[in-house]
């Protein structure tokens, strides 16, 4: 994952949506590597990504 491109967003976007292709696109049980956690750095910050126990996705700080 390159974090090195990506613009730190403080706030709402202006402008048109991006365009679908420009996204990018990572499957959760790529980033989780079998696991039901993640570690994503983000700006000097460690988040926690997990899954719970009724399939649903949590960010933490």
């Amino acid at each position: 994952m390159s974090g090195d491109t990506d613009k730190q967003n403080s706030g709402p976007r202006s402008g048109p949506p991006p365009d679908a292709s420009s996204i990018v696109r990572h499957k959760v049980s790529d980033l989780m590597n079998g696991g039901r956690e993640a570690i994503l750095e983000h700006g000097g910050a460690d988040y926690l990504l997990r899954i719970t126990a009724n399939g649903r996705l949590i960010l933490t700080k």
